[in-house]
């Protein structure tokens, strides 16, 4: 885990720790992707997921050889967390590329080229250039998951190593393992209803026990995986406030949830009553074989 995740500053946007939809506030109905960057709930939670996930991904990139001089595309970036962790990895000899389709929680001028960009409709950037491309809990609401795969194993240069991070909520459905109370019975029903909500923009809620098969269907070699469970704690938390203030206006729109039984939740996890966990993040890599490159389908 990273020790001290930093809340992103870019444009004047708002510091998404403070400030953020108030108990019994609602903000509108939002259209395609559901956990969009446009709310400063986004920046919120790129901040817990940093917390949450980034030490496990700097350990991946560690083990695929990511280092002084390597050239790495980071897909579906959000915040700075993980562009900053390759730029000091690969140095003043290397590159790295952070893209997104909404580029704007991004900074551009800190040692990352950042650019708009959408991996499921555009072509791939430098294609057979990268030595490292990375996406984390993107491909999972990419509706066009083959297509977004095949332009980022594209990019690759011969030997250059694929790595796929994305949740598996059908896998472990539930917000509290331990569900004896009614305060842990009702988060589990919230996470019903955001699941439900993800699954009507078109997200894949077994997506991550794909991810090996996928990428190997894509041309890579070498494939293997590893899975991730946080279990409790203040980032657990943390991100689950955020995320249910980020789609509590959907969730009421849908008529999943009341303001009543939202005000209740948030109010459990303020309290701290609830042990809150997350759906596992599995990992999945995969190299680039120097003969038979991958090619868009």
């Amino acid at each position: 885990m990273t020790s001290s995740p930093r809340p992103p500053h870019v444009d004047g946007r708002p510091d998404p720790t403070v400030g953020t939809t108030p108990l019994g506030g609602e903000s509108a109905p939002a259209r395609g992707y559901l956990l969009d960057n446009a709310r400063a709930e986004a920046g919120e939670r790129f901040v817990w997921l940093a917390e949450l996930f980034d030490g496990v991904t700097r350990g991946h990139f560690d083990r695929l050889g990511v280092g002084a001089g390597s050239r790495c595309w980071e897909v579906g970036a959000g915040g700075p967390g993980i562009p900053e962790a390759l730029t000091a990895a690969v140095g003043p000899t290397g590159y790295v590329l952070a893209t997104d389709i909404d580029p704007s929680w991004l900074k551009t001028g800190d040692g990352y080229e950042v650019r708009r960009h959408d991996v499921a409709a555009d072509p791939p950037p430098e294609p057979g250039t990268f030595d490292l491309v990375h996406a984390r809990l993107v491909l999972v609401h990419v509706p066009d998951r083959a297509r977004a795969l095949a332009t980022m194993a594209a990019a690759l240069r011969p030997g250059g190593w694929l790595l796929v991070e994305d949740a598996d909520t059908a896998l472990q459905p539930l917000a509290c393992l331990d569900d004896t109370g009614p305060a842990q019975r009702r988060a589990n029903r919230l996470r019903d209803a955001v699941r439900e909500l993800m699954a009507r923009r078109g997200a894949d809620l077994r997506y991550g026990r794909t991810l090996p098969r996928a990428l190997r269907e894509a041309g890579l070699v070498d494939v293997a995986a590893r899975g991730t469970f946080p279990v409790g704690g203040p980032a657990c938390d943390r991100l689950e406030a955020a995320t249910i203030r980020h789609v509590r206006g959907e969730l009421l729109a849908a008529g999943l949830a009341d303001d009543a039984e939202i005000d209740a939740h948030l109010a459990a996890i303020q309290a701290g009553e609830l042990d809150l966990t997350l759906a596992p993040l599995i990992s999945t890599w995969g190299r680039r074989p120097a003969e038979h490159p991958p090619t868009l389908g």
